[in-house]
């Protein structure tokens, strides 16, 4: 393995631990809610987020190869984001400037992996976000065989594809296996992806002394 890849794997794996870490943090800060149960959940939880963030990069990836043009439906997508946060009316922040700043980071976020902007149940809003995650990991490289079928022979599209394909599978499983069996319950506690919006303002953007 070339030190470019091991670096890949690397990076896509600190991105994934940074967001469970930040997860079991935050839980842990809030006294409503109970800890991120540790060992075998929160491994399923970081391989989660690992799978199907690394999948949907290597997919946008093939997405920019297919053309340069494909940036214009991430743009579609981090815009569809930002307004989706204004129409909710986000209101996590201490003037009307950083809450615009704070919708646009969210449009950002909402390109890679699921967020809950609002702090309510995230079941339906979460279902909605995966299935189109899953059509976009399906169809990259699918459009890619049929609009220019010379990448075939190329060394790292069948890789990449079956990765893409195995990844999302696999991650879409954790995510399920998580919330069902090993996410933390009870009358006081709210959905971790709940949770992670409601205090990250605070640390963006604190309150002046």
């Amino acid at each position: 393995m070339s030190l470019t890849r091991i670096c890949m794997v690397g990076s896509f794996i600190n991105i994934a631990w940074a967001i469970v870490d930040y997860r079991r943090c935050l839980r842990r800060s809030l006294p409503q809610v109970r800890e991120m149960p540790s060992g075998l959940p929160t491994f399923i939880y970081l391989l989660y987020k690992l799978l199907t963030i690394t999948t949907h990069i290597l997919s946008l990836s093939l997405f920019l190869v297919l053309s340069p043009y494909s940036t214009l439906g991430m743009a579609v997508v981090w815009l569809a984001g930002t307004l989706w946060a204004h129409w909710v009316r986000t209101d996590f922040c201490t003037s009307k400037d950083l809450e615009r700043l704070y919708r646009t980071i969210v449009g950002v976020v909402l390109i890679f992996t699921f967020f809950n902007v609002k702090g309510q149940r995230t079941s339906r809003p979460m279902a909605v976000y995966y299935v189109l995650f899953a059509l976009v990991n399906l169809s990259g490289p699918l459009l890619l065989v049929l609009v220019r079928p010379e990448v075939n022979a190329t060394e790292y599209f069948w890789p990449v594809t079956l990765l893409i394909f195995g990844g999302t599978v696999l991650g879409l499983a954790c995510l399920l296996l998580y919330y069902t069996v090993c996410h933390p319950r009870g009358k006081s506690l709210q959905a971790d992806e709940e949770i992670k919006v409601s205090f990250l303002p605070r640390l963006l953007f604190p309150a002046p002394l």
